[in-house]
C-alpha cells in the first residue's frame, strides 16, 4: 500500500472521528444558582433554584440537570419564562401514560430522571429560550434522613456546568435535642474551598453555608472550566440524654425516634452464606475475601459464626456454630482465603443449610442473623423462586432475620429484596466497584452489635401508624415510627416500647403535652404530616412484594392517595411537565433501584420499529432508527427502552461498551450521521481501489466477527444477535431489532 493512500485512508478515519464528536459551544449565562436545605427533626426539604439566561439573538434551547438522594422524592418543579410559570404536576402514572407513550413513540426519552451510581439520580429538562431572554428552573425534593453507623448524611450534589457568578448553598438544621457533633466533608470542603464554608452552631440549630468564588469555582480538586462537580456531605448526631426516644406532637400528627444506647449489646449467631459459583470470578470472589477477612477480625469473642460457600453444591467450614476464639478465627481465615469460584448457584440448598445450623445450636440470650451474599439467579437445585421463597419462609419462621446482599446489577434484585422482607431482614445492593469490600464490611457493621430483639412500639391514642414491630434493633440505627393523633383535644400522648435486652424484657414509656408546639416554627408546621405521609409511602411500597389480592390494591391505593395529596413523585405517579406552546410535554417517573426504568406500555416501544427489521448503515439515513449511530468498527445503540444497557465484545477490538453518551440535540444525528455516511463510502471506495490494484490471487479473505449481547435491566426478554462482518468490497453493518 502506497503512502499517499495510506494518508487518505487515515485522513478519512480523522475526518469521521472528528463529524462523530463535534463540540457544540453554549451561549447560556448560569447567573445564579442556589441550593437552600432546611431539615427539622431528621426531615429536610432542599430546594434548587438556576436562573440562566440566553445571550444571544437567537432563541436556542437551554438545559437544567441536577443529581439528587436516591431515597428522595421530588415534590415540586417550576419553570418561569419571561415571567409565565409552568409548573409541574403530579400525576397517577396510568394518567400520564399517555403522554409518557407518545413521548417514546417519537423515538424521545420522556423519563426525567435517570439512576446515577450508587446514592444519586439525575434529573435532566430543557426548554427553548428566546433571544436575550432568561430561566428560572425551580426543583424541589424532600427526604427522611436516615441513621446509620451513629450518624446522620446529608447529601447536597452541585454541578451546575459552568462557573457561576452567584453561588449559593444554603443549610440550616433544626434538631429539638441538640447536636453532639457536626462535620462537613465531601469533594466541595477540600482545598480551597474548604475557606468557602462556614459552618455556625447554637443550641438547637446549626447552620451551614457555602458560598465559593467564580475563581474557586476552578481551582478544586474536582472542578475545572465547567466549575463545580461534587458532593457537600453534611454529617450531624443529636444529643440523647434520655432513652426512651424523642417524641413529637404538631398538628395532630406524632413523630417518634428511638434510640436508646443504655442497654448492653447482645451475642450474636451470625452464619455467612457465600455465592461462589462460576459468576463469581475475578474480582467478585477476591473482594469477598478481603471482606469476610476483615469482618471475623471484627467478631467479638461471646460472638458465635459458621461460613457456608455454595455453587451447585453447598460446603460448610465446619458443621456447627463455633464460639469466635482466635484459634477458630484463625482456621475460618485459612478456609476463606482458599475460597474459589466453581458451578452453578443453589441458592435454595445453600439457605437451608444455614437455617439448620441456627436451629442445630440455639442459645439464650443471643440474637441469630443469616446474611446471604449472592450475584445471580438461583441455577442449581430447586430453581422455582416462589419454591424457594416458601421453603425459606418455612424453615427460618419468625426466628430470625435473613439480610440478602446482590452482587452487582446482573443479580435478581427483586427476588433476594422479596425474600428478605418475607423473612424479617433488608436486601442490599453491593455496587461492582473498587470498593465493593469496604461496602460488604460496611453492611457488616450495621448489624454487627444487636442491642434489643421483638422490638413493639404502642400509642396510646395513635392511628395510621407506620411499621411498629422490628425484629432487632442494633447499636448505631434508630427507629422511626409516625401516626396520626385520634383525638386533638387530647392533654398528652403517650408512647411504650416494649423489647427484649440480653436475657430480659425492658419497657421504655415516655409523655407529652399535645399542647406544646413551640418547638417547631411556624414556618415548618407542615414537616410533621409530610413526613408522615413520606415514611407511609415507603414502607407501603416496601410491603407491596409481600401482599397479594385486595389488601395489595388497599394499600396501593392508599400510596397512590398520599402521593397525589403530598405532589410526591413516586413509582406510583409521575409529574408531567408541560412546556411553552409549540414544544413537548415531558414526564418525570421514579427509576427503580439499579437504574431500571418504570414500567410502561412496551407495544409503544415497538410501534415504529418491527421485530425483524434490518437497518443497514450504508443505506438512506432516512431509513435509520433516530437511536442508532456507527463509530469504527464498534456499533453504539441507543435502545428504544430508557436506561438500558448495551454490552459490545468484539473478538477483534476486545471492547465493552455498558454506558452511552446522552445525544444532548435531536437535530445532532441528522448532521452527523450522513457526514459519516458520506466518509465511510469514499473510505470504501479508497480501500477498495487500493485492494484491487495490490491484491494476490491466492490472498484469503480475512474475516472478523462482533457479538452484541443485550442486558435488559428491566428483565424483558430478548434474542442476541450474532452478524458476521466480512472485510470484501465494502463493510456493511445491520442491527436485527
Amino acid at each position: 500500500m502506497d503512502r499517499a493512500a495510506l494518508r487518505l485512508i487515515l485522513l478519512g478515519v480523522f475526518l469521521i472521528s472528528a463529524s462523530s464528536h463535534p463540540v457544540k459551544k453554549q451561549y447560556v449565562d448560569i447567573y445564579s444558582f442556589y441550593i437552600n436545605s432546611t431539615v427539622t427533626s431528621r426531615y429536610a426539604t432542599t430546594v434548587i433554584t438556576s436562573r440562566v439566561a440566553n445571550t444571544v439573538n437567537e432563541s436556542q434551547e437551554i438545559q437544567f440537570e441536577v443529581k439528587i438522594p436516591k431515597n428522595a422524592f421530588i415534590s415540586k418543579f417550576r419553570m418561569t419564562i419571561e415571567g409565565k410559570i409552568y409548573d409541574g404536576v403530579v400525576k397517577e402514572k396510568q394518567e400520564a401514560q399517555q403522554q409518557y407513550s407518545r413521548a417514546v413513540s417519537r423515538g424521545e426519552s420522556a423519563g426525567l430522571i435517570k439512576s446515577v451510581g450508587r446514592t444519586l439520580e439525575d434529573f435532566k429538562t430543557s426548554v427553548t429560550v428566546a433571544a436575550f431572554s432568561k430561566v428560572t428552573f425551580e426543583l424541589t425534593y424532600e427526604e427522611l434522613l436516615k441513621r446509620r453507623l451513629g450518624k446522620y448524611e446529608l447529601l447536597i450534589n452541585a454541578q451546575p456546568m459552568q462557573p457561576v457568578a452567584d453561588f449559593k448553598i444554603d443549610v440550616h438544621i433544626q434538631e429539638k435535642p441538640g447536636f453532639s457533633f457536626l462535620e462537613v466533608k465531601g469533594d466541595l470542603s477540600t482545598g480551597d474551598l474548604a475557606n468557602a464554608i462556614k459552618t455556625t452552631r447554637a443550641d438547637k440549630d446549626a447552620w451551614v453555608t457555602f458560598y465559593p468564588t467564580q475563581h474557586q469555582q476552578t481551582k478544586c480538586e474536582s472542578c475545572g472550566e465547567s466549575g463545580l462537580k461534587g458532593d457537600l456531605l453534611i454529617t450531624y448526631d443529636v444529643e440523647r440524654s434520655s432513652h426512651k426516644g424523642e417524641v413529637m406532637v404538631s398538628n395532630g400528627y406524632f413523630v417518634h425516634y428511638f434510640a436508646p444506647s443504655d442497654v448492653s449489646r447482645i451475642p450474636k449467631n451470625v452464619v455467612f452464606i457465600i455465592d461462589r459459583s462460576g459468576s463469581m470470578h475475578g474480582r467478585k470472589i477476591h473482594q469477598t475475601r478481603l471482606a469476610l477477612l476483615k469482618i471475623l477480625s471484627d467478631l467479638d469473642e461471646d460472638d458465635h459464626f459458621g461460613l457456608i460457600t455454595f455453587d451447585s453444591e453447598v460446603k460448610t467450614w465446619k458443621n456447627e456454630l463455633l464460639k469466635a476464639t482466635k484459634e477458630n478465627l484463625e482456621t475460618a481465615k485459612s478456609f476463606v482465603k482458599e475460597i474459589r469460584e466453581g458451578g452453578y448457584t443453589d441458592i435454595n440448598a445453600a439457605v437451608l443449610a444455614g437455617v439448620d445450623m441456627i436451629h442445630r445450636h440455639p442459645r439464650e440470650g443471643t440474637a441469630s442473623i443469616l446474611i446471604l451474599l449472592t450475584d445471580g439467579d438461583p441455577t442449581s437445585g430447586e430453581t422455582n423462586k416462589d419454591r424457594i421463597m416458601a421453603n425459606v419462609r418455612e424453615a427460618i419462621g419468625p426466628k430470625f432475620p435473613l439480610y440478602c446482599l446482590g452482587f452487582g446489577y446482573d443479580v435478581n434484585f427483586d427476588f433476594l429484596t422479596k425474600m428478605s422482607l418475607e423473612n424479617g431482614g433488608v436486601a442490599r445492593r453491593i455496587y461492582e466497584d473498587s470498593d465493593a469490600d469496604l461496602q460488604l464490611q460496611g453492611f457488616y457493621d450495621e448489624v454487627a452489635v444487636p442491642l434489643l430483639t421483638d422490638v413493639q412500639l404502642k400509642y396510646t391514642g395513635g392511628t395510621n401508624l407506620t411499621k411498629t414491630s422490628f425484629s432487632l434493633y442494633f447499636n448505631g440505627s434508630e427507629i422511626v415510627v409516625s401516626g396520626q393523633i385520634t383525638d386533638n383535644s387530647v392533654e398528652s400522648f403517650t408512647s411504650e416500647v416494649i423489647a427484649v435486652s440480653k436475657g430480659s424484657n425492658v419497657t421504655y414509656q415516655e409523655t407529652v403535652m399535645v399542647k406544646d408546639t413551640s418547638d417547631v416554627p411556624p414556618e415548618n408546621e407542615d414537616f410533621m404530616p409530610r413526613l408522615w405521609a413520606y415514611l407511609t409511602v415507603k414502607q407501603i411500597l416496601e410491603r407491596q412484594v409481600l401482599l397479594k389480592g385486595q389488601e395489595k390494591e388497599d394499600e396501593k391505593k392508599e400510596a397512590l392517595k398520599l402521593s397525589l395529596k403530598y405532589q410526591f413523585v413516586t413509582p406510583l405517579t409521575s409529574m408531567v411537565v408541560t412546556k411553552p406552546q409549540g414544544e413537548e410535554v415531558e414526564v418525570a417517573d421514579k427509576p427503580k433501584e439499579g437504574g431500571e426504568e418504570p414500567d410502561v406500555d412496551i407495544s409503544t416501544y415497538n410501534a415504529n420499529y418491527p421485530s425483524g427489521q434490518t437497518f443497514d448503515l450504508l443505506a438512506a439515513p432516512d431509513s435509520w432508527p433516530s437511536s442508532l449511530e456507527t463509530l469504527y468498527d464498534s456499533v453504539y445503540y441507543y435502545d428504544l427502552e430508557p436506561d438500558s444497557d448495551l454490552h459490545i465484545r468484539s473478538t477483534y477490538t476486545q471492547t465493552a461498551v455498558t454506558e452511552f453518551p446522552e445525544v444532548q440535540d435531536p437535530h445532532y444525528l441528522y448532521i452527523v450521521l450522513p457526514s459519516t455516511a458520506t466518509l465511510l463510502i469514499i473510505a470504501g471506495f479508497g480501500i477498495f481501489w487500493i485492494c484491487r490494484k495490490h491484491r494476490k490471487t491466492n490472498q484469503e479473505v480475512q474475516t472478523r466477527g462482533e457479538e452484541i449481547t443485550y442486558a435488559d435491566p428491566t428483565f424483558y426478554k430478548r434474542k442476541a444477535h450474532k452478524s458476521i462482518v466480512q472485510e470484501e468490497d465494502e463493510v456493511v453493518y445491520s442491527l436485527q431489532l
